[in-house]
């Protein structure tokens, strides 16, 4: 229903008071100026806003809540009148105008409905094939075929131009006609393909017109013009002649069109006229039939149809002076003009006759003519007629058949041939959409003009189709080029008042046709490349002549290559894509589609598009598949080398309804074994110029997506949303490492909240990740900030709990890029605990990438005193068979063996550095106070007996780690070299201060005592035990391997082990280049079953 709109007028100013009676008095204005001319700032009190900015959109304080919202969002009283007054200009030929036009001034579109859209599109449908054509097409399908044949084809462009009108109606069409709609109603990549084949079949169908043009002079208006001339190979000879003057008349008019489109432009109602006089006349020689027939004969011997432009009279013998004499006919089939010349047995056994080529609306050739009559190649063609048989005795005697002048049917006839010949005569209806930056108002003219000119072509050709079968007789509706009629066309023996009336009107159609197409194919062009879509077509971004010489390079293929006559599958490709495009729109039912024109619905566009398609194959399939795949590649290559736009178009929201519908339909359960894959959520830490630390995380990332899973690349920046939201724009270069995926970033506060939040949060739906792709934090020990083990360590417990998969990527930097490829080696998996099978999966997926493809893969697992070996290498075979992976097996023992002083010493530097960094944790006040007494301390290690009792190593890493309390002491004493004491302490003492203070002096004491006289938990010996024999055991196989896979084991439950945790993960991969560290997400990942 209608919407009303009220505007209310707003009062500018102060409001009226009784206190505001009194009137400015006269000039007041003028003794102000700094009130409106801004040379002095209005105070607060002042009614007006004098700034500059925003002058004319917001000019009163009723306004002034938005004012400073003014450039992005103007005010409704000023756009509206630029929305009303909306203008768009006619693509292509501006630069034309403006040369051409005397003042240089473009006049806004002035064209209505039937001049804009009716008129064009009655004179591109009704051409070439209507008046050279039609009349063979009947005779040969017959009454029914052709019918039917005319009645498909037009439904097909009445279904087109519905859904045509509803796009075109769906908002303002700028200047680009059908290639614009489609583009932006199904993308760039299929607006691109689209539109090139269009142009090519916008060309291809100038040189059909200027090929209709030729016939039409060589044939009927200068038939003594042919260049080459062959008798005996009549059709080579004239092809040639079609050649010669066709690219002569090719190169005329692409010179006309070049030089003055404006010329083109006004002589296209001279040409229109010359198609509704043409078209007059066939209707005034169809109702003359009726009331007296034109008295045209054709000759026939037998039953054969006989050229009659070689002889006079239809006769054998003539009696002149009382003395019986051969005729012209007689010498063409005997060796002499003599009565007793031998003569062909056929010619003597059967009788010369005549009979009417038009015998009249009333003679009831209608039902003679019902039937189609499919003749093959080179072969005469006959009346229904009983004639005398020629005896086989005679039959040796028989002349050459091509030598005699026989009408030959010049092609095998079929009906998918009627199809395709007949289908270009309606593929003028797009003319109206082309001109739309003409129209006045196109979402009005577009859909009245294009669906009415549809209609009564329609009716003009369906009519035409039953009158000429009822007119005209069988074998001259057969006779192609009318050599039975004496060199007249068909049609023109039927129109009246005479023949020339329908040849000179249907010769000057072709013209005007064959103009119209070479001045809107470069225009199409133009169009194409101006979008940018296809980078090799950026030179044409203007109508330039290297535009015209390729449209005419290209037309000029049909005359060298006249089986490039089947170009309407161009035009059906184009249909389809229109259908398509309707189609789609009205099915996702998008917001923005609300087409004025009504009369449309989904299946009708199927309907359409299904009859486009059934089209291109009934014509040619072999041409359609040919179309297809040119289609195809010009899609592929906009995809991989075009520029992207995004235009709103109807692909990307059937993606995007497709997803949804996916996504949905995932929710319902969790995905099966087999078919689970690594969905990736990459963590990434940023440098302070916000690139990427760690960039080879994503060639590993590419290189595992072998299983096409989900992957989302991913960072935390630090602080404030609003501050740092331009900062978006700079992150993640995918593109450089290959990396296909999705890029999402969060702006919090600390890097701890942002990963928490990302695994958390990050996907949507079925399509969340279930594996988490991270880089070991490299030199955690020598960090001053303990936040970064701190985080990840955080992060295995997250992952653990949301149970995700966890892969850890150690010495990451070393790891092949994409455009790597390593020599024969070995990808070790040590599979210690079973925890999904992540461990075997992933190898697999490596080794689909090319960097790992030559690689091997060897599986290692532990066996302990009471396991027995060799059956568990049995076992392990078996089951790597059953999963269908190409692997080695190998079974290591590892005894148990005593607890070496090694380990037993290395887990004690371990807590203690461990209990260091705990009582390091304290106030500012306290740490200077710790660090002191640390240092203090420090002057213990000199002593030989504490030597003695530790080891060497312990030793190094103390004096380390006092050392590292040196430089800690020496960071926080630099802050305050302004002061002249920085290195005391300044503080307020008090009784109760002074108290406290001593006892945190003692237990600070106390606690570096307790460092040096500590001894190491047992559980942190036996895993640190573990730690080093298992790294042991994996140095000795697997030093060599370009990747080792090693189970992760978790982290302690009481956070106060962290610390301890950092050092096992370490021991454990001490001597290991590459290693990928995997902790499963507790479920199964990999199965022996199909």
């Amino acid at each position: 229903m209608p919407t009303n709109f009220t505007v209310v007028p707003v009062e500018d100013g102060q409001p009226s008071s009784p206190d505001s009676d009194v009137q400015s008095p006269e000039g007041e204005d003028e003794e102000k100026p700094g009130l409106y001319s801004g040379e002095e700032t209005p105070g607060e009190d002042s009614p007006f806003i004098t700034t500059g900015d925003h002058e004319g959109s917001c000019d009163g304080k009723n306004m002034a809540l938005f004012e400073e919202e003014m450039d992005s969002t103007p005010m409704v009283s000023a756009l509206l009148n630029k929305l009303a007054n909306y203008t768009n200009l006619t693509q292509g030929v501006i630069d034309h105008e403006k040369a051409e036009s005397e003042d240089g001034v473009k006049k806004g579109p002035q064209m209505g409905t039937f001049i804009g859209v009716y008129l064009p599109c009655m004179q591109n449908i009704l051409g070439v094939i209507l008046f050279l054509r039609l009349t063979w097409i009947v005779g040969t399908a017959g009454i029914l075929g052709s019918f039917a044949i005319v009645f498909m084809c037009c439904v097909c462009t009445l279904l087109t131009a519905i859904s045509m009108s509803a796009i075109a109606t769906n908002g303002v069409v700028p200047a680009g006609g059908s290639y614009y709609m489609i583009s932006r109603a199904l993308g760039p990549e299929f607006g691109g393909a689209v539109g090139l084949c269009l142009y090519l079949g916008t060309t291809f169908a100038g040189s059909m017109y200027i090929l209709g043009t030729i016939e039409i002079l060589l044939m009927y208006i200068v038939p003594d013009g042919a260049l080459f001339v062959d008798k005996a190979n009549e059709p080579v000879a004239q092809l040639n002649n079609m050649r010669v003057y066709g690219t002569c008349c090719l190169a005329l008019m692409a010179l006309m069109v070049f030089v003055g489109v404006k010329y083109v432009n006004k002589l296209a109602l001279v040409f229109l006229s010359c198609v509704i006089l043409s078209i007059m006349a066939i209707y005034a020689g169809v109702i003359r039939s009726a009331i007296s027939p034109p008295d045209f004969q054709i000759c026939l011997l037998g039953n054969r149809t006989l050229k009659n432009h070689d002889f006079e009279k239809c006769l054998k013998t003539e009696v002149i002076n009382n003395s019986t004499v051969t005729t012209q006919l007689w010498e063409q089939f005997c060796n002499g003009s003599s009565i007793d010349a031998d003569c062909d047995p056929y010619f003597a056994l059967n009788n010369v006759t005549e009979t009417k080529a038009i015998p009249g609306l009333l003679s009831g050739v209608i039902s003679e003519n019902l039937w189609g009559t499919y003749v093959p190649y080179d072969t005469v063609l006959e009346k229904n007629l009983s004639v005398a048989e020629v005896p086989e005795s005679e039959k040796e005697k028989l002349k050459n058949v091509k030598d005699m002048p026989y009408v030959f049917n010049d092609i095998t006839t079929y009906f998918t041939l009627m199809v395709g010949i007949f289908f270009p005569s309606v593929t003028g209806i797009l003319a109206g959409s082309n001109r739309s930056g003409d129209l006045r108002d196109a979402q009005r003219s577009i859909p009245i003009g294009t669906i009415l000119a549809i209609v009564t072509t329609s009716i003009i050709y369906l009519s035409c189709v039953v009158v000429f079968g009822a007119c005209v007789e069988g074998v001259v509706l057969r006779d192609k080029f009318g050599f039975s009629v004496k060199r007249t066309p068909v049609i023109g023996i039927l129109a009246w008042p005479s023949p020339w009336v329908l040849v000179i009107g249907s010769f000057f159609s072709c013209c005007g046709a064959g103009l119209q197409s070479l001045t809107s194919a470069p225009r199409l062009l133009q169009a194409i490349a101006h979008d940018g879509l296809v980078p090799f077509l950026q030179v044409s971004t203007s109508l330039k002549l290297s535009d015209y010489l390729l449209s005419r390079r290209i037309a000029s293929l049909l005359y060298v290559f006249p089986s490039f006559l089947s170009f309407p599958l161009f035009f059906l490709m184009c249909y389809l894509f229109v259908n398509l495009a309707c189609a789609v729109q009205t099915l996702l039912r998008t917001p923005n589609w609300r087409p004025r024109f009504k009369f449309y619905h989904w299946t009708l566009s199927f309907l359409g598009m299904s009859l486009c398609l059934s089209l291109m194959f009934v014509s040619s399939w072999w041409y359609a598949l040919f179309g297809m795949l040119f289609a195809g590649c010009v899609y592929k290559y906009i995809e991989y080398r075009g520029a992207e736009k995004e235009w709103g178009d109807g692909i990307r929201g059937l993606s995007l309804n497709a997803a949804q519908y996916a996504l949905i339909k995932l929710e319902e359960a969790p995905p099966h074994t087999k078919n689970w894959r690594p969905q990736l959520l990459v963590l990434l830490s940023l440098d302070s110029d916000l690139m990427v630390k760690h960039p080879r995380l994503l060639s590993l990332t590419s290189q595992l997506k072998a299983g096409k899973g989900l992957t989302i690349v991913c960072s935390v920046l630090q602080g404030i949303y609003m501050n740092r939201g331009a900062d978006f724009l700079k992150l993640f270069s995918m593109a450089a490492e290959k990396t296909k995926g999705f890029c999402h970033a969060v702006v919090c506060s600390n890097l701890r909240d942002g990963f928490s939040n990302l695994i958390q949060s990050a996907g949507l739906g079925g399509m969340k990740h279930n594996t988490v792709l991270m880089a070991w934090p490299c030199n955690w020990r020598q960090a001053e900030d303990s936040s970064s083990w701190k985080n990840f360590i955080e992060t295995v417990r997250e992952t653990t709990s949301a149970h995700q998969a966890l892969l850890v990527a150690k010495n990451i930097d070393s790891f092949p890029c994409n455009t790597e490829r390593l020599t024969e080696g070995t990808i070790d998996v040590w599979w210690i605990v079973h925890d999904g099978g992540l461990l075997m999966l992933l190898p697999f997926l490596l080794r689909q990438h090319k960097v790992w493809k030559k690689c091997k893969m060897r599986i290692f697992t532990v066996a302990h005193l009471d396991d027995n070996s060799i059956q568990m290498k049995k076992d392990l075979y078996m089951f790597i068979y059953q999963l269908r992976l190409d692997a080695e097996v190998e079974v290591v023992e590892m005894h148990a063996s005593d607890i070496s002083a090694f380990t037993y010493e290395k887990t004690l530097v371990m807590e203690q550095r461990s209990q260091l960094l705990r009582q390091m944790q304290l106030s500012k006040t306290e740490r200077e106070r710790e660090v002191k007494i640390i240092l203090h301390r420090c002057s213990i290690m000199e002593n030989v007996h504490l030597i003695s009792l530790l080891s060497f190593y312990k030793y190094l890493h103390l004096c380390f780690l006092f050392h590292q309390a040196h430089m800690f002491h020496g960071k926080n004493t630099k802050s305050h070299t302004g002061s002249p004491s920085s290195d005391h302490v300044h503080m307020t003492w008090t009784k109760e201060k002074f108290i406290s203070e001593r006892n945190r002096h003692r237990e600070a004491s106390q606690g570096v005592r307790d460092i040096f006289n500590m001894k190491p938990n047992q559980s942190n010996v036996r895993r640190m035990h573990t730690a080093v024999k298992l790294n042991e055991v994996v140095v000795n196989k697997s030093q060599g391997a370009h990747l080792v896979l090693l189970n992760m084991p978790g982290p302690p439950k009481n956070k106060g082990g962290d610390e301890n945790y950092m050092e096992f993960l370490e021991v454990l991969m001490e001597g290991l280049d590459r290693v990928l560290l995997v902790r499963g997400g507790g479920r199964e990942v990999i199965t022996i079953y199909s």
